[in-house]
Formats: C-alpha cells, sequence, structure tokens
C-alpha cells in the first residue's frame, strides 16, 4: 500500500491586523474562556496557554493534515494503516493529524460495530492515546464506537486527543444516519446508535476547534452554534460518505459550511471498498474561511494525508472584512418575523 501526502498554503485575503494586534486579540478571546463552565446543552473545554503558547512563540499559522484511508474489519490492520499517516503527519511538519469516522473499524455486516465498542479507557482507544504521546501529535479521532447505555447501542464519538495522550474532549454525534440512499442500501444509524446532545468547543494550539461527525454536515444550525454562540475557528467533519451521497453533495457541503461560518474545515475522508456492501466516497479536504479548497490528495482514493496551514490572521481578515457577526439576525428577530 502506497501512501501519499499533498501541502497547500492558504492565499490570504490581506491582512487586517499587525502581528502584536493579531495576538493580543487571540490573547483576550483565551483569557474570557478559561473561566468557562459546561451546562447541560453545551460543553466548552478549555485550557490556559494552548492557544497563547502558539502567540508566545510569535507563531501566526500552526500546520494541520487530514488523512484518508480504507478502513475495514481489522482493529491492528487499521491501527497500522493510522500509525503509518501519523509518522507521514510528523515528517511533513504538522501538529494535528484529523483521522476519519470510523478509523479504527468497519464491520462486514450490520451489529458488528456493537461487538467492538468499548470505553473510553478500554485497550483500543488508549492504543491511540498512546499513539499520540509518542508522536507528539494531536490526534482528532472522529466516529469511534464507544460503549453506549446497554450492550444494543453504542456512542458514534468523536474524540480529541492531545500530544500528550490525554483525552481533551469528546463529542456524540447528535444526526444519525436513517436514509435510503438512491440506488442504493438503506441505513438505520439509530437502531444500534444513541444521539448525542451536547454541543462541543474546546480551546488548542491550531484555534478553537468545533468537532462534528459526517451527517452531523447536512445541519448548518450547529455549525452556526459553534461559530456564532461558542466562537469556533476550526470545524472538523470526520466522515464515512457513501458514493453516491459525496458525489452529489461532499466538496459543496463542505465548502458551504466554511463560507457561512469563515471557518477553517478539516474533513478527514473514508474511501473506497470497505467490503463487498460498502463503499465510501473519500476526497479528505482541508478548506479555508473564504471557502477554497487548500488541502487535497491528489486521488480521493488512496491512503495518505493532505497538509495544510491554518492561518489565524486570514481568520481574522475575513471576519472583518465581511462581518456577518454583526450582520446576522437574532433568533427573536425571526420569532418575530415569522408571525
Amino acid at each position: 500500500m502506497s501512501f501519499r501526502f499533498h501541502v497547500a498554503h492558504a492565499t490570504p485575503l490581506g491582512k487586517i491586523r499587525s502581528s502584536s494586534t493579531h495576538q493580543q486579540h487571540h490573547k483576550r478571546i483565551l483569557a474570557k474562556r478559561c473561566g468557562s463552565t459546561s451546562s447541560n446543552s453545551v460543553s466548552v473545554k478549555s485550557r490556559a496557554g494552548e492557544l497563547d503558547s502558539v502567540i508566545m512563540a510569535g507563531a501566526s499559522s500552526v500546520r494541520v493534515a487530514v488523512a484518508q484511508m480504507t478502513s475495514i474489519n481489522d482493529l491492528a490492520a487499521n491501527f497500522a494503516t493510522c500509525s503509518r499517516l501519523v509518522k507521514e503527519a510528523a515528517s511533513a511538519g504538522a501538529k494535528l493529524l484529523c483521522l476519519p469516522e470510523n478509523f479504527s473499524y468497519v464491520g462486514d455486516k450490520d451489529g458488528d460495530s456493537l461487538k467492538v465498542a468499548e470505553t473510553l479507557d478500554g485497550p483500543i482507544m488508549q492504543g491511540y492515546c498512546s499513539l499520540a504521546r509518542e508522536s507528539s501529535m494531536w490526534l482528532s479521532l472522529g466516529g469511534f464506537q464507544e460503549k453506549g447505555s446497554d450492550d444494543a447501542h453504542l456512542c458514534n464519538t468523536h474524540v480529541l486527543v492531545d500530544d500528550a495522550g490525554n483525552i481533551r474532549s469528546t463529542y456524540r454525534k447528535m444526526h444519525l444516519f436513517d436514509v435510503d440512499i438512491p440506488g442504493g442500501r438503506s441505513y438505520k444509524e439509530s437502531s444500534f446508535t444513541e444521539a448525542g446532545k451536547d454541543i462541543v468547543a474546546v480551546d488548542s494550539p491550531f484555534g478553537r476547534l468545533g468537532p462534528t461527525v459526517c451527517y452531523d454536515l447536512r445541519f448548518p444550525e450547529l455549525y452556526q452554534q459553534l461559530r456564532f454562540q461558542h466562537e469556533a475557528q476550526v470545524l472538523l467533519v470526520p466522515s464515512a460518505f457513501t458514493k453516491v451521497t459525496g458525489e452529489a453533495h461532499w466538496e459543496i457541503l463542505l465548502r458551504a459550511r466554511a463560507i457561512e461560518t469563515q471557518c477553517y474545515v478539516i474533513a478527514a475522508a473514508q474511501a473506497g471498498k470497505h467490503n463487498d456492501k460498502r463503499e465510501s466516497y473519500g476526497d479528505s479536504l482541508i478548506i479555508d474561511p473564504w471557502g477554497t479548497v487548500i488541502g487535497r490528495l491528489p486521488d480521493r482514493l488512496s491512503t495518505g494525508i493532505a497538509v495544510a496551514d491554518i492561518d489565524f490572521s486570514l481568520i481574522d481578515s475575513v471576519r472583518a472584512k465581511m462581518p456577518i457577526a454583526k450582520h446576522r439576525k437574532s433568533i427573536d428577530f425571526w420569532k418575530s418575523a415569522s408571525l
């Protein structure tokens, strides 16, 4: 199996802040968040020094990587693939690698995922935590089969692990894929998966991250909440889109979410045939806040990584020149306008 990586750089629209002003801006944001608490509907994770460590070092950008792979029903084989992708990302200078939904396992038949579901302190996830620690790499592990509240259900959980191997946040997929694919098979994710209820945002050296999973992508209100209520700068969308839906909607939806929120979007994708019954579209992407694709593998079905830089000044520039946060209408406005 061959592995590829592709490096791309964002082209700013024009930097509107001086370096010192930009740094002060993000320090103020970080300081405000450090006192945040979680509620029953929103989980906000913060730790002083994450983004600040990048700022103090004088960095205005940081390199990230997005993976593309074809997971199978073999935990060890998938882990070996992920380990090689981590090495590729490290060699390319990335400090964060985003892996796709179901990175650790894709079953041959319905129900197989329940058999491998574990708690987050189980050996599967702890193996990936060790991988992050040994490589000094943050990992976005989207779509892990976490054990649910009973033996008949699991949670489709996006786990963020830091470079010391610590789990820093967990987001459980809200929107479950109960869909009849045109010309294809039917899916009923809710038959074995518990839907999540909490929005999650977390500070990191790569900006404020908004983790989501796959089918969530079709529900823009989640991303609006992440941007405008929880100040996300980078949206993570690990996925396993079907071939049919990917061909029709994958890139369009991702670019729309980036444009609507003025955030970077990192979308790691499963690619190709997992077994006789299941095939994923592939085409992992990194998209900037202007909606430009800045990271993509040359082959949408190959196993490998794409690399790009998160430019904090570009986020500021896009948001200042088109200040949609100031112009958008409140929920109360729309309630009264609908009468």
